[in-house]
């Protein structure tokens, strides 16, 4: 018996199997992907693709799963040896590989990313299946984390570039994102783990609802 997901089990029952036939693509595998990687792991979804192409970097050790351990390594293959029935991209997200990519064979893109015309091509590509966040750096406050679709967002200015490039362009269906409605604290690229970590803890969970069938 597998005893590591005992406690999991008693919450879902019946449904733990959703999540282990949950085929999940994890777009982004920095402060924000990376915490949804582990929660998705610890929580029984077996089958995780992830797809990144930077390496670690000493300035990600302040927020970024792993970081301090495999400096300037590739990350896709660094969390292989922490998630290792995962499976790895080490390639770059932008346009044109949205554009090119088979998403047909996943119930769930998750988009960790911050090219903003990559996350527009997933936007017309695989809006029933996306999930996507927004801005979460220069931010502190981890209560003020927000899920509604895209036309509901507010409070970040990389959003609402989103979301009048969609407009722009004839978008008019609507997709899940996670955002944040506190006002940023700085204009530069400060982060904070409390809030980077939440927004991936805030997707893990949104893509289990998912998984679940959950409406709510």
């Amino acid at each position: 018996m597998d005893i590591k997901h005992t406690r999991t089990k008693e919450l879902f029952g019946e449904d733990f199997k959703k999540l282990q036939n949950f085929k999940v693509l994890l777009l982004g595998v920095g402060g924000v992907g990376g915490f949804c990687l582990e929660c998705l792991y610890k929580s029984g979804v077996e089958d995780i693709t992830i797809v990144d192409f930077d390496t670690y970097d000493i300035t990600n050790q302040n927020r970024q799963l792993y970081s301090d351990m495999h400096l300037n390594e590739q990350k896709v293959k660094a969390l292989k040896n922490h998630y290792p029935n995962i499976k790895t991209l080490h390639v770059k997200v932008d346009k044109k590989w949205v554009e090119e990519f088979d998403f047909s064979s996943y119930d769930v893109v998750l988009d960790a990313i911050d090219n903003r015309e990559a996350k527009i091509a997933l936007a017309f590509k695989v809006h029933k299946k996306l999930i996507s966040s927004f801005g979460s750096a220069k931010r502190i406050d981890a209560t003020k984390i927000k899920v509604d679709n895209i036309w509901k967002t507010s409070g970040d200015r990389f959003g609402a570039k989103i979301r009048y490039e969609l407009k722009k362009r004839g978008f008019k269906n609507k997709y899940k994102v996670i955002y944040s409605t506190e006002e940023a604290k700085v204009k530069t690229n400060g982060s904070f783990m409390g809030v980077t970590g939440s927004f991936g803890l805030v997707m893990c969970s949104e893509a289990i609802k998912k998984a679940l069938g959950c409406k709510c």
